[in-house]
């Protein structure tokens, strides 16, 4: 938690939230990310202009999330610069001057982490009896395949799909 009393206070112009956080296990509540920590922010909290009950921040997010890879499922590392400033609504309890960074923090990463992530490039051992797994670029060419003569045509009404 960063205390925003003084700037609340009229003591401080602005807070500097600046520093390297990890963020909590019991804020992450997603299966892919493994780990968040290190993470680099640099910015402050500051009043807004328009209307000086509200706090307003801005702020540069930056660090490596430790991610669970989505075809071998081991731990890989995925990089993030994050540009945010808004108006300070959610993050932080008015009662307590207090600003929840871990929370502020966990939400922007996770808006900037992908479904789905791989940084596998050979799929030839990830096969088995019967099956294999094959990259996107194969699977036109398979002969069983099919979806291959899907076509999409759009105009300006509406969007048709039909096989060939």
């Amino acid at each position: 938690m960063i205390d925003l009393s003084n700037l609340h206070y009229n003591l401080e112009e602005y807070v500097d939230i600046s520093g390297t956080y990890s963020i909590p296990k019991e804020y992450i509540d997603d299966e892919m990310v493994e780990e968040i920590t290190d993470i680099t922010v640099t910015g402050r909290v500051e009043k807004c202009i328009d209307d000086h009950t509200k706090d307003y921040i801005k702020c540069n997010i930056k660090g490596i999330v430790k991610l669970k890879d989505s075809i071998s499922l081991k731990p890989v590392d995925y990089e993030i610069n994050i540009n945010y400033e808004d108006i300070l609504d959610d993050f932080y309890k008015k009662s307590e001057n207090k600003l929840d960074i871990f929370q502020l923090l966990w939400e922007n990463i996770e808006l900037e982490v992908p479904l789905r992530f791989t940084k596998v490039e050979d799929l030839s051992k990830f096969q088995g009896n019967g099956w294999k797994l094959i990259s996107e670029e194969d699977v036109p060419n398979t002969s069983n395949n099919p979806f291959k003569n899907l076509s999409i045509e759009e105009n300006d009404e509406e969007v048709k799909i039909w096989w060939n």
